[in-house]
């Protein structure tokens, strides 16, 4: 069986006399715990779980690099799955800092931040070396759900893939959420080695989903639906290319369009 699927008695309209048995995208609750301190709590499907440890440390700056990571033990537990990261002690004392700066801190309820500016974390502005022509683009769509095997029995999972130049889905990985499956597909980014090419996602773009991207250095990110005011704001402070309603035939570029060749 698949990691991330259970089976679960269903009834369909006109046959509510018969149950069958359908598939489900499985959630848990998975804890990220640094040096033995818990530090965040996330709903996910549990699959790729090392791959999402190492992608959510570079998306939100706990690492610089993987190699700040000694070492990932993925333990299920009775209601979930904690998984344990060991730091360097240079970067456990900097997320020690981080997070007493955030004790105690009430208001907007958006992860405990208290004011709009303090949701944007630092972000190098990235370079120009990346271009990706919208030739490709169908093609990679195409190949999206070539990483959602979940997905395609239970149709709930969103997708986040790596394609390259020339438009070939080089891997992906899927979740329940849309910031987890980034995340996810950032550490396999990251243990890959993958530098030339672009993010293809099966959602929307938050403001979440592009300060991930920009964090790791990705230039362009095309998602297939639409993005919000607060996504472009990002997109173009951090130099990103941003694309939405990325679709068989269609684009809209938000930002920094000079990456992109029609």
């Amino acid at each position: 069986m698949l990691t991330g699927l259970i089976q679960a008695p269903v009834y369909q309209r006109g046959q509510l006399n018969t149950m069958q048995q359908d598939w489900l995208a499985e959630e848990v609750p998975v804890a990220l715990v640094y040096n033995g301190i818990s530090h965040v709590v996330m709903m996910c499907t549990p699959k790729d779980l090392e791959a999402f440890a190492l992608g959510f440390s570079l998306s939100e700056g706990i690492i610089e690099s993987p190699s700040d990571i000694y070492g990932i033990d993925i333990t299920p537990i009775y209601n979930g799955v904690e998984v344990q990261i060991e730091l360097s002690s240079r970067r456990f004392t900097a997320l020690k800092t981080r997070r007493r700066a955030m004790a105690g801190r009430t208001g907007c309820g958006v992860c405990g931040v208290e004011q709009l500016a303090d949701i944007f974390r630092p972000v190098a502005p990235l370079p120009f070396t990346q271009t990706f022509a919208l030739s490709h683009l169908d093609g990679a769509l195409k190949q999206l759900r070539q990483v959602q095997d979940v997905g395609q029995l239970t149709g709930c999972t969103h997708a986040a893939s790596w394609i390259s130049p020339q438009g070939e889905l080089l891997g992906g990985c899927e979740d329940v959420g849309r910031h987890v499956a980034l995340d996810k597909m950032l550490g396999m980014r990251a243990k890959q080695g993958w530098q030339q090419g672009a993010i293809l996602v099966s959602s929307r773009a938050s403001y979440e989903m592009v300060q991930k991207s920009a964090m790791c250095g990705a230039e362009i990110l095309f998602v297939v639906s639409a993005a919000t005011s607060l996504a472009v704001e990002i997109a173009e402070r951090s130099n990103l290319t941003l694309v939405g309603f990325s679709k068989p035939g269609r684009a809209t570029v938000f930002t920094h369009p000079q990456r992109i060749i029609d």
